[in-house]
């Protein structure tokens, strides 16, 4: 199988790291692709998903797939990962689900600052994608310190992803600061051997 994605994209990290996580990483080959908000995209991956979007996974028997909820439900259920376990799924997809709306509202934030002219972007739209983050961000803190606790799962991973990517391009909006438990939880998880293995990079 063959992965495209981009390695500064969160949503290609979770899955990286969940084949990373459970030892399936040399199952699929991970191939580095350009996308483009303007203009075109890489043929690949406009051939594997037509929105052009990352990550996007091609599959011997079917066709692509794309979207990394979607992906990582099929590595789980192909490879019998157990990433997102019955006795707690809805939890699971919900902090899933949570940590993808903190990326997403990161990497809007990026794109209005880079890929608008500077007299078009909106100071107040970014802060009210701020402010999204840090609502999930407390969300987080205050009520799912005790899953993140748990044996590891998918949600684990994807708010690991999402933490990491604030720190890679949001780290001026500190925030760590007033969140001390899921700072701590960041420290440890972000040490991890798959996380370090794949550390965003321009």
């Amino acid at each position: 199988m063959e992965l495209f994605g981009a390695p500064a994209s969160p949503f290609v990290r979770k899955v990286r790291v969940l084949l990373a996580e459970t030892g399936y990483d040399d199952m699929v080959t991970f191939t580095p692709v350009a996308t483009a908000v303007v203009g075109e995209a890489d043929a690949a991956i406009k051939a594997a998903n037509p929105l052009g979007k990352i990550p996007a996974l091609q599959r011997p028997d079917g066709p692509a797939l794309y979207d990394s909820r979607v992906i990582c439900r099929y590595l789980d259920a192909k490879f019998t990962l157990e990433a997102y376990p019955a006795s707690r799924l809805w939890e699971v997809l919900t902090l899933e689900a949570t940590a993808d709306g903190i990326m997403d509202a990161g990497v809007l934030m990026v794109y209005e600052r880079r890929f608008r002219p500077a007299e078009k972007q909106d100071d107040a739209w970014i802060d009210g994608q701020w402010a999204k983050i840090a609502r999930a961000l407390d969300a987080i803190e205050d009520r799912w310190m005790s899953h993140l606790a748990a044996p590891i799962d998918m949600s684990q991973i994807a708010v690991g992803c999402a933490l990491g990517y604030l720190d890679f391009r949001h780290a001026d909006r500190s925030w760590r600061e007033g969140r001390p438990a899921l700072a701590a939880w960041a420290d440890t998880f972000l040490a991890r051997e798959a996380m370090i293995a794949t550390t965003p990079s321009n």
